[in-house]
């Protein structure tokens, strides 16, 4: 369909062509080359952490982790069920189980009463997932994982930026994933990372991505034969998507500031909307808007004629998330019947309306205009 806004325009600039465009024309290296290292290490400064390693990616990063941090066969990993699907597949990726907790109302995220609940003698690792470009209650979960000796893996793919008090999405567990995927506040197309604090867990993570290879020099570049000193993937990012990711990210707290600004204005029009409830930001969060999510207080029924509504003007709309226990693979496949209220319920509600730095006022005016006559 040719919408007339689309649910996200991918905000690039000539920067973003230079770089790649100087990538392509080394004519060398384009798998393996220098813009992997700078890219990394522009993430590692931005994200606070002393290493980042950068995927082909966010599942692959996520599922690399996982595995740099041993977790496998009987082991237990708690998510939440209100995520996109690889969070929730990554533990079988590995051979553990993905346990749900539910989700409370404020972020979206992790309810850490409910993952004190779900802690068995067999839980490994917490991945708590940062909700749209907000953050869950990350220093409560990562208490709890302290209290009981578990990792805590961020999930911070759709939260580049955001900020709790000051400190960055990324920057509160052991380690943290991210994603470049094409919707993200910085984008290569494809694409993630993984940080971390840990020398030992940053050397697994490039061993993992790249066929367990132990490399001093990269493959391409030397005569001698390589080692393989444990089973590893393909998980590497290529030079020109890190060329991307680096004039991307040189220019993200712009990013920011726009988004916010554009979600500002889209607040204002639809908060005194009856029926609708527009998000709620804490005090101490820098919200990045990765998403603009509003809630439909009268459910799913309503929510779904409203996206029918809107796709008829030209507007585009989606829900995310549809609950990963409930979908066919979860139920039906693997035989899960989770309690989960808070997420089903929300599930219902949630409605995630175009937010991108391009976004007109004009297009904003529009927006509020058709909601405003739908719910009228």
């Amino acid at each position: 369909m040719d919408w007339k806004i689309p649910l996200f325009k991918i905000y690039w600039d000539e920067e973003d062509v230079k770089m790649a465009t100087e990538s392509i024309r080394r004519g060398m290296f384009w798998a393996i080359g220098p813009n992997i290292e700078r890219f990394e290490n522009m993430l590692a400064e931005y994200t606070g952490r002393k290493y980042a390693v950068a995927f082909n990616s966010g599942t692959s990063a996520l599922h690399a982790a996982l595995l740099a941090y041993g977790i496998g066969e009987g082991d237990e990993v708690i998510v939440p069920s209100f995520t996109f699907i690889a969070t929730a597949n990554a533990p079988l990726f590995v051979g553990a189980r993905p346990v749900f907790a539910d989700i409370e109302e404020k972020t979206f995220g992790l309810d850490p009463e409910d993952v004190r609940r779900k802690i068995t003698p067999r839980t490994k690792a917490i991945i708590p997932v940062h909700y749209g470009g907000g953050a869950c209650r990350v220093e409560e979960l990562s208490e709890i994982a302290r209290e009981h000796n578990l990792l805590l893996i961020e999930d911070a793919a759709e939260s580049l930026g955001a900020t709790v008090g000051g400190k960055k999405m990324g920057g509160f567990g052991d380690g943290a994933i991210l994603s470049f995927c094409a919707n993200k506040v910085i984008t290569t197309g494809e694409g993630g990372a993984a940080v971390t604090d840990s020398a030992e867990t940053a050397e697994k993570l490039r061993l993992i991505r790249s066929h367990g290879r132990s490399e001093n020099t990269g493959y391409f570049s030397t005569t001698e034969s390589p080692d393989y000193v444990t089973l590893g993937y393909n998980f590497r990012m290529p030079d020109i998507i890190a060329a991307l990711g680096i004039a991307q990210l040189a220019r993200i707290e712009e990013v920011i500031r726009i988004r916010r600004q554009k979600a500002a204005s889209l607040t204002g029009k639809l908060m005194s909307i009856p029926g609708i409830e527009v998000p709620g930001v804490p005090a101490d969060l820098r919200h990045v808007y990765q998403m603009f999510t509003v809630k439909i207080s009268q459910g799913r029924e309503k929510r779904d004629a409203l996206i029918q509504y809107l796709a008829g003007e030209g507007i585009m709309s989606k829900v995310y998330f549809e609950p990963a226990h409930l979908s066919h693979f979860y139920k039906n496949t693997l035989g899960y019947d989770c309690q989960l209220p808070v997420t089903e319920r929300l599930a219902e509600q949630v409605l995630s309306l175009p937010m991108y730095p391009a976004l007109s006022d004009d297009e904003i005016s529009y927006i509020a205009e058709k909601m405003v006559m739908f719910f009228a």
